[in-house]
């Protein structure tokens, strides 16, 4: 029933964030297009509820020469490939503003998983097993106001999956709230890199071992 709900929230809440923000939107477009050429959006291919594909939508923060279809984190130096104003739209997470659309159309929501590239087998596996890859992806999630970028795969699946057990509304205002609490911070931020909350343990560990 809750997820019925949630849908109607959906429409109701990107109708109304399509309208209000599309000052920002021009505004956003117009510095795109002066920094770096290039379209303005960035289409990529995501996994879906019960994995479907869909193209996700976000503001090009990267050069056109960005290797396609890699996760950031797999990119030798991903400092290299992002633009001045990418920057800014990944720090701000405006870069995220257009998939608004995609939670419009049916294709996201906004609080879920946040949608794996359809290439990251070990992600889509790993979420297989709390059954998170059969609920629609979201622009935010619980995952990433526990952790976002820092985050393992196997913990990221894991709060994913414990998002989808607990999915209630409460929970979806808990997620809201908390995401816009992490976009202040800048929580979870890492470029080039995913498990950093893991690799910041390990090194921890090594360093006190050897003490």
């Amino acid at each position: 029933m809750y997820m019925k709900v949630k849908r109607l929230i959906d429409i109701i809440l990107s109708l109304i964030g399509l309208i209000v923000l599309s000052p920002i939107f021009l505004i956003l477009i117009i510095a795109i297009k002066v920094d770096s050429r290039g379209p303005v959006l960035f289409k990529q291919k995501r996994v879906g509820s019960n994995k479907t594909h869909f193209n996700i939508l976000k503001f090009r923060t990267m050069r056109i020469d960005t290797p396609k279809d890699t996760p950031t984190h797999l990119l030798g130096n991903p400092e290299q490939y992002i633009t001045r104003m990418g920057k800014f739209l990944r720090k701000t997470s405006l870069d995220e503003l257009p998939q608004i659309w995609n939670i419009f159309v049916g294709q996201m929501s906004i609080i879920g998983p946040r949608p794996a590239l359809w290439n990251q087998y070990d992600l889509i596996a790993e979420r297989d097993k709390y059954g998170a890859n059969d609920v629609p992806p979201g622009l935010t999630g619980w995952a990433q106001i526990n952790g976002r970028d820092e985050l393992p795969i196997e913990v990221k699946a894991k709060l994913d999956g414990e998002y989808v057990e607990k999915i209630s509304l409460w929970m979806d205002v808990k997620c809201f709230f908390g995401t816009i609490v992490s976009v202040v911070k800048s929580d979870g931020v890492v470029e080039g890199g995913t498990g950093t909350t893991a690799k910041k343990e390990i090194a921890s560990s090594k360093e006190s071992t050897s003490k």
